[in-house]
């Protein structure tokens, strides 16, 4: 089994202020994810770019895929390409 953890980067747009909202979305999934990932890194950008990467995978694109994705998204997005399997808890369960 390989112990290279997944390393996830977002690139964000500096002229947007995006830093705040590239920050949590950080948080989050570091607090989700703890030491079962490699690491979050921050990476300023321009031009309106924010850019969710895992490995050298883009998984989002604000442009491509049309502005943010919400939390429960992005946590869903890194587990599926981490460890399928893990269960989120109540992120994964329908509101009922």
């Amino acid at each position: 089994m390989s112990t290279v953890k997944a390393r996830i980067s977002i690139t964000y747009c500096t002229g947007c202020n995006w830093l705040l909202r590239s920050g949590w979305m950080a948080q989050e999934l570091l607090s989700t994810f703890g030491t079962d990932i490699g690491g979050v890194t921050l990476i300023p950008g321009t031009g309106g770019t924010f850019e969710i990467r895992v490995g050298d995978e883009l998984v989002w694109d604000r442009k491509r895929d049309g502005g943010f994705p919400d939390v429960k998204a992005l946590k869903q997005m890194v587990r599926d390409r981490i460890d399928p399997d893990r269960d989120l808890g109540h992120i994964d369960r329908a509101k009922g």
